[in-house]
């Protein structure tokens, strides 16, 4: 079964309220995928780890109607909190068990919830659900990411990159999937009509705020913040600082420059 993150509604909450949706190159990147497929228009759409809903809003956006599944009540509550359009449900259920017909989807999409997956379960799942046709979009943001402002962006992203890596030490073993840029899910995939893509940069718009803030979400801080609350609290604190002071600025809300690379996995049935 799938190994069970973010189940707190504390984590949960500032998983929404940090976690960016799809950068605009992720997202033209699947859609065209999916012209070259003839998808659209699709009927339904399912994103599977949807988490608060970052990307089941971006596809509400392209389809007919998006159902967004995660196995955490928190999350899900969090979805539906979150103003959304009306062709947008959400369901609490497992990845590797999926409440849809046999051949009923059109797509299947995941963005950076498949490392958590029982990844041979969820291939069977989705290889079920799927429509002969029917595509996949499995994405990940990798933790390449850089920060830029001014003439600073190499110092800033030193300062990011020094924080990161003291949280990464407290990385689940699943984060190896992305480590490898989805290898294995991708190898995993049961149509021989696929592709992986590693080379996806994306800007996504942040402040100095947004920035800790999507670092205090990421599963490994919360891990350091149950075992060392005081030294995972100082360290947040502290690089927030740093970064002030790197930019030259005093304001949280000071707007940077958050570059990110994706991998997607995408498939046809």
């Amino acid at each position: 079964m799938a190994t069970k993150m973010f189940e707190g509604k504390g984590h949960a909450a500032v998983y929404q309220k940090y976690r960016f949706e799809p950068g605009k190159e992720l997202q033209q990147t699947i859609l065209a995928y999916l012209q070259e497929k003839r998808v659209s228009p699709a009927e339904l759409v399912v994103d599977v780890g949807c988490g608060s809903g970052q990307g089941t809003r971006f596809l509400a956006e392209h389809f007919k109607k998006v159902v967004g599944t995660d196995i955490s009540e928190a999350q899900i509550q969090e979805a539906r909190d979150a103003l959304s359009m009306p062709n947008v449900s959400y369901l609490v259920c497992p990845a590797e068990e999926l409440p849809f017909k046999d051949a009923s989807v059109d797509l299947l999409t995941s963005f950076t919830a498949a490392h958590w997956f029982d990844i041979e379960k969820f291939m069977k799942e989705a290889n079920r659900v799927l429509k002969p046709g029917g595509c996949v979009a499995i994405s990940t943001y990798t933790v390449d990411m850089s920060v830029r402002y001014g003439n600073c962006s190499e110092k800033l992203t030193k300062v990011f990159r020094e924080c990161w890596d003291t949280i990464l030490k407290y990385s689940h073993d699943r984060l190896k999937l992305v480590l490898e840029n989805y290898k294995e899910i991708f190898e995993a995939l049961l149509f021989p009509d696929k592709k992986r893509i590693t080379d996806i940069f994306d800007n996504i718009p942040m402040t100095v705020a947004g920035v800790v803030g999507y670092m205090e979400s990421a599963s490994p801080y919360q891990v350091f913040l149950k075992s060392d609350p005081e030294a995972a609290k100082s360290l947040l604190q502290e690089t927030e600082k740093r970064m002030l002071e790197t930019m030259g600025v005093s304001s949280r809300e000071t707007p940077v420059e958050f570059w990110v690379r994706h991998v997607c996995v995408l498939g046809c049935k």
